[in-house]
């Protein structure tokens, strides 16, 4: 019967560009391998499109991620995929996830939820068979629409017309939400900027303002990957023209003490915005000269391959640096010991913070771009045999110098400068 009046009341028969690219969606992807393996699994059983992808395609824009709500339980759904020879893995099961694999696709599987209790930062939750149960535990309306394969939607919170109208709305009680998880600040601020064209709501703001403390009790991990979902968005830079965002993010972040730099970008770093990665964004946020970038790094745990990316742009913008220090005989030490990232990434440091495009710095990204790390010439056993030099320590510090000589002279020695280190 529920399901029943779920048609009658909440389900959109809207053949216009909406359902015309949810069916899209669902053909000219392996979603429809998805669809058949679930909704053929028993005679109840339903997975529909929910969240961003269809609040994407709503507003015309390009969907780069799938997430799909189904009524199986977990278990049910890797028996479904299993049946239908599709890979998957637990992504969370114990929150009801299973992510789907198929070709370069993935697809993020939650089955149908209702929350048994929350600390603010983590739910505890029972599965679900109720499609509006499910709707109910979502943050705002605009992410609680739902879709058949077939493009007809289920919209028990009128996400589509708050969507349309540009309004972001908690489902329910604002603070309640807010104190069943307080990421769902951060990802106001994130929809907001991306999605409204109003007004912020003063008592909405009010008791953000009022629980914002609650962000010191979310992982480091989860408040740095949803900042990443904010400024990797399209509309990252609007948060300048909103002065109440940007103050809840100057709260959430004090460490991004650079965040004004973005109101200014020249053009080539407007025009490579969209081109550069999460971690690069974050250094010209955080590296001012003193030792916040190291303080962020250990606040926000990052990973060791993100810290030494940061903390060679770093070390290298503490020096004395000036437009002189950027050639390449100065370059071609830090490609040599760091690699290509970190050279490129200084570079673009400059070039990102600079007013004016030099050329100059210019031509040494092109430089480097496709640049290949080059092989010393003359290893341990050439000094060996050709120069009789025995294996120890002393060994070890004339290839050092031979090594140190090469780089300096862009990654060229002759025979002469050997014999004058070996015979020093």
């Amino acid at each position: 019967m529920n399901n029943f009046l779920d048609k009658i009341f909440f389900r959109s028969h809207n053949l216009d560009y909406i359902s015309q690219n949810l069916i899209n969606l669902t053909n000219q992807t392996p979603a429809n391998r998805i669809f058949e393996a679930l909704n053929t699994y028993s005679e109840s059983s339903e997975v529909r499109y929910v969240g961003g992808c269809v609040r994407k395609v709503i507003k015309k824009q390009i969907v780069d991620d799938i997430d799909l709500a189904t009524n199986l339980k977990p278990s049910e759904v890797c028996d479904a995929l299993k049946k239908k020879e599709i890979n998957f893995y637990e992504t969370g099961i114990e929150h009801g996830t299973i992510t789907a694999i198929i070709d370069k696709y993935k697809y993020e599987i939650t089955s149908l939820r209702k929350d048994v209790s929350t600390d603010g930062r983590h739910a505890k939750v029972e599965f679900s068979l109720d499609w509006k149960e499910d709707a109910a535990r979502r943050d705002f309306s605009i992410n609680s629409i739902y879709s058949d394969k077939d493009g007809n939607l289920f919209d028990p919170h009128d996400g589509k017309k708050d969507l349309e109208s540009g309004n972001i709305n908690f489902i329910g009680d604002a603070e309640s939400r807010i104190k069943e998880d307080y990421l769902r600040i951060l990802r106001y601020v994130r929809f907001f900027i991306n999605y409204s064209n109003q007004n912020h709501d003063p008592k909405i703001i009010k008791i953000i303002k009022k629980n914002i403390g609650g962000i010191s009790k979310l992982s480091s991990e989860r408040l740095l990957d949803e900042f990443k979902k904010l400024i990797r968005s399209n509309a990252f830079l609007r948060i300048f023209k909103d002065k109440i965002s940007l103050e809840l993010i100057e709260i959430i972040f004090p460490q991004l003490k650079n965040l004004e730099n973005f109101k200014k970008l020249n053009s080539y770093a407007l025009d490579n915005l969209s081109k550069v990665d999460f971690i690069f964004l974050l250094s010209l946020m955080i590296i001012d000269g003193t030792d916040n970038a190291n303080y962020f790094i250990y606040k926000f745990n990052l990973s060791k391959k993100d810290q030494k990316r940061l903390k060679s742009i770093d070390f290298f913008y503490k020096k004395n640096v000036n437009i002189k220090n950027f050639t390449e005989k100065n370059f071609n030490k830090i490609f040599y010991y760091n690699g290509k990232q970190a050279v490129l990434d200084i570079i673009n440091f400059k070039l990102f913070t600079s007013i004016k495009v030099k050329k100059k710095l210019l031509k040494l990204v092109e430089t480097y771009k496709d640049k290949i790390i080059p092989t010393l010439p003359i290893g341990a056993s050439t000094l060996m045999t050709k120069y009789n030099i025995p294996e120890g320590k002393i060994l070890g510090n004339k290839l050092k110098l031979i090594e140190e000589t090469w780089v300096q002279n862009s990654f060229q020695i002759s025979e002469k400068q050997i014999q004058k280190i070996i015979k020093s």
